[in-house]
Formats: structure tokens, C-alpha cells, sequence
């Protein structure tokens, strides 16, 4: 990108474990990954952020400045060159358990099943019903 003035030369592949982040820098080899479920299911300007957070967190290092997340550097070059503070959110996989308290109705959802009879709602301590199943 010609927002660093300074050439990339290692390696950027996708890597498809990321499960959280959109991308990630390894100071140790200077590459990064990207997770391509995020350049599948959202659009260009969001993905020129994440690359561009990536490629900031590589040239402070390159430069032997702060390119930690909480370092001023960080922030000030991400700011200059219009990259994104967070990755967006991906869609939850998998199957779900949808549990609803009886005394105040809030709804709680788990990946994991419970046994309703050794737990309560947190909020209100009344007891749980198992709700819905879902897919995703």
C-alpha cells in the first residue's frame, strides 16, 4: 500500500484457523495472516482496514516503534493511514442452546448444553428452560 512509503517484503497468506481476528502479525518471522471468512462475507473498504491495522502493526516493528495495539504510534499511524481499530463480527457456527429464565425471561445462549436443574439465572436466580436449539 502507498500510505506506508515503505515496500512490504515478507509473506501475507490467509490462514482459515483465525476464528476471532481478521488478521495477525508475527514479530518473529515479520508475516502476517489474514482470515478469509472475513474477505468472503464482508465488502472491500472493510478488508483495506483490516490490512491496513496489519501492515501498521509491521512497520512500527520494522521501525523499532511502538506497534503494540495500546502503543501512541500504534494509534496515531493507524489513524493517518484510515485502518480499523476492530475486526467486524463473524457469524456465530455451530449449534447453540437457547435457555430462557421463567421468573424474569431473560434469555440466555450456550454453546454447551446444562442441566437446568443445577443452575439459575444469574440475574434473578430463578430456574432455566431450555428454549430452542439452533444451527448455524
Amino acid at each position: 500500500m502507498s500510505a506506508f512509503h515503505q515496500p512490504f517484503n515478507h509473506q501475507a497468506v490467509f490462514n482459515a484457523r483465525l476464528r476471532t481476528t481478521g488478521g495477525r502479525f508475527y514479530p518473529a518471522t515479520m508475516n502476517l495472516d489474514f482470515n478469509p471468512k472475513i474477505f468472503a462475507l464482508y465488502p472491500s473498504d472493510v478488508t483495506d482496514g483490516i490490512i491496513k491495522h496489519e501492515l501498521v502493526h509491521y512497520h512500527l516493528f520494522a521501525q523499532h516503534r511502538g506497534y503494540q495495539h495500546r502503543d501512541h504510534d500504534f494509534k496515531q499511524l493507524l489513524a493517518a493511514v484510515g485502518g480499523s481499530r476492530f475486526a467486524p463480527p463473524l457469524p456465530m457456527s455451530g449449534r447453540h442452546y437457547v435457555y430462557q429464565c421463567t421468573r424474569c425471561g431473560r434469555q440466555f445462549v450456550r454453546r454447551r448444553r446444562m442441566n437446568v436443574t443445577r443452575y439459575a439465572c444469574g440475574v434473578c436466580r430463578g430456574k432455566l428452560r431450555l428454549q430452542a436449539t439452533r444451527n448455524n
